[in-house]
């Protein structure tokens, strides 16, 4: 019974899989999450907590840690697609454009290609902001076989 909880859990397997599926995750950032997020990493460059500071740069006010974003990209493909199960093995990252606390992140990953032999799965992540992409890059996750029943 306990092993049927486990399976429950698992996202997709490889076998699951198409070229073209997509899932996303979104999320709104506040004070609080980058306040935490620089607790967590040390980050604490006073472009992302520095009010007075921020408006001395190029931004003109605080901007959201760059890997919150990529971060956000993790949400997915560990809780949507792949999911459970799957292991994230490298990920090509570029920003595109600052975010601003207050802006709602929308993360989403694309499968592009399956390796069936290797078990791997190669997948688009993009970060947007409204209409605007704030990161975009490419990711492989490592993903697990359907077991033999």
């Amino acid at each position: 019974m306990a092993n049927d909880y486990l399976k429950d859990l698992h996202g997709y397997y490889l076998e699951d899989l198409e070229v073209g599926m997509c899932a996303s995750y979104a999320k709104t950032i506040t004070d609080a999450d980058v306040v935490l997020f620089a607790g967590v990493t040390g980050d604490d460059n006073p472009v992302h907590i520095n009010a007075e500071y921020a408006a001395s740069t190029m931004f003109e006010q605080r901007i959201v840690h760059g890997m919150f974003s990529a971060g956000l990209i993790s949400a997915v493909l560990g809780t949507r697609l792949p999911g459970p199960g799957a292991i994230y093995i490298d990920q090509q990252l570029s920003f595109k454009a600052p975010v601003h606390i207050g802006d709602t992140v929308v993360a989403t990953a694309t499968v592009l290609e399956i390796d069936s032999q290797r078990r791997r799965v190669k997948l688009e992540t993009v970060c947007r902001v409204k209409d605007k992409i704030v990161a975009q890059g490419v990711a492989t996750n490592m993903v697990d076989r359907r077991p033999a029943e």
